[in-house]
């Protein structure tokens, strides 16, 4: 069995985020499922790995983490001398970057975009109606966020600069989900935004955990 365990949804935003991450590292780990439907995230046997009751958490040995950013931090630097370089960490003009790219998609590109999911994609999924002045709101606080985007990729292939790093991975659960619904274009209507997306959604390690979520 793989030394890496990780709790949680396979195509859960979060939880896709550090198995992409693993993969992109070259990490066995094993996925052990969680039914949120009834409630196995709230049991105490599970709050007692995460006491907020969120997914996922990764157990590597006798270390047991959440939140998914730390955890995909904690997997890219732990193992930075196989696979993928994600922190640039051999040079520290580019893992600075990685840094304030990281907290970029965070702070200013997480909130909207998850918001526009909720009311776009998973509230359907409920039978729950879209609140539309919600979407229009939010949809215009991604809109400046990508403008800024397509300013930066027009000078650079990636966020961080030239090399693909957990800049721009980060970015991709939520952003697959986007793609899904009509915000879509929010993407598609700047070229090197559309550009990027294509380019980082199709890279083999995310492309496996759809693979293996569908299996």
């Amino acid at each position: 069995m793989a030394a890496v365990k990780v709790y949680g949804m396979a195509l859960s935003s979060c939880t896709a985020r550090v198995l992409t991450c693993l993969i992109e590292k070259g990490v066995e780990y094993e996925l052990i499922p969680l039914d949120l439907a009834v409630g196995e995230h709230k049991q105490p046997g599970y709050l007692a790995k995460q006491p907020f009751g969120q997914i996922p958490v990764l157990e590597d040995g006798d270390l047991t983490l959440f939140e998914s950013r730390a955890i995909a931090k904690y997997v890219a630097y732990k193992y930075k001398d196989q696979g993928t370089d994600l922190l640039r960490h051999e040079n520290v003009k580019e893992s600075a970057l990685v840094l304030v790219w990281t907290e970029v998609e965070s702070q200013q590109y997480n909130p909207p975009i998850s918001t526009l999911v909720y009311e776009l994609l998973i509230k359907g999924m409920y039978g729950m109606t879209t609140d539309q002045a919600v979407v229009d709101a939010q949809s215009e606080k991604l809109g400046k966020v990508l403008d800024v985007y397509e300013a930066r990729l027009a000078e650079n292939k990636y966020l961080a600069g030239n090399s693909y790093s957990l800049a721009d991975q980060n970015h991709i659960p939520y952003t697959y989900f986007l793609m899904k619904t009509p915000a879509a274009s929010l993407i598609t209507s700047r070229p090197h935004v559309k550009a990027w997306w294509e380019d980082i959604s199709s890279r083999p390690s995310f492309q496996k955990v759809l693979a293996n979520a569908n299996a």
